[in-house]
């Protein structure tokens, strides 16, 4: 179904860390949002993790907010590389909007190949709600799914660094060696450890 007056925000998270997916969100807001909703939206980087956690159960309370979400692999970085990942993370999630969006606004300065106008916008998190709503729902959703891999892969702290590449993460990566689910193409992982099987 094609809505051509909707608007969809989209960004991702996790190009950066050394291990886990990019995982990306698109969000429609509803025409007339609630003040209260928009009041809890910025971006994601901005916030503690209790406010992005309670701006992500309003978005997902509120009825007219749609949602998609959208990942690529840690096989999939590897094979076409983090840039490319990351877009098509962000095609799947708006692929995954029950309407299609007529325009997609996109956090930063590369689109992604989608079936509707495309306006990216740097910064675009900190500047439009929708975009707000994307960034919040994508840390959100790839946080708790770092959570869950880290309960089968303790060690290496991914509840607290999502799998960035913090000063522990690291060391735990030089004495544990690699998961299944470390970025074997990152340098900084070759660098600090022979990959086991997993």
């Amino acid at each position: 179904m094609r809505g051509n007056g909707r608007i969809a925000g989209v960004d991702e998270v996790g190009r950066g860390p050394l291990a886990g997916p990019v995982l990306a969100a698109a969000v429609i807001l509803p025409e007339r949002a609630d003040a209260a909703l928009l009041g809890l939206l910025d971006d994601s980087k901005k916030l503690s993790a209790a406010a992005r956690e309670r701006a992500f159960a309003a978005l997902c309370a509120d009825p007219g907010v749609i949602i998609g979400v959208g990942a690529a692999s840690v096989r999939e970085i590897a094979r076409i590389n983090i840039l490319h990942a990351a877009m098509l993370a962000m095609r799947r999630a708006v692929l995954r909007l029950r309407v299609l969006p007529g325009l997609a606004l996109v956090d930063g300065n590369r689109a992604p190949d989608l079936p509707c106008a495309v306006r990216c916008i740097v910064g675009g998190d900190a500047l439009e709600p929708a975009i707000s709503a994307a960034s919040i729902v994508a840390k959100v959703i790839r946080d708790r799914l770092m959570a869950r891999l880290d309960a089968r892969h303790p060690g290496y702290g991914w509840a607290v660094n999502a799998g960035y590449g913090t000063p522990a993460h690291r060391a735990a990566l030089h004495r544990m060696g690699a998961t299944a689910h470390h970025r074997a193409g990152f340098g900084t992982v070759r660098q600090l450890t022979l990959f086991t099987n997993d």
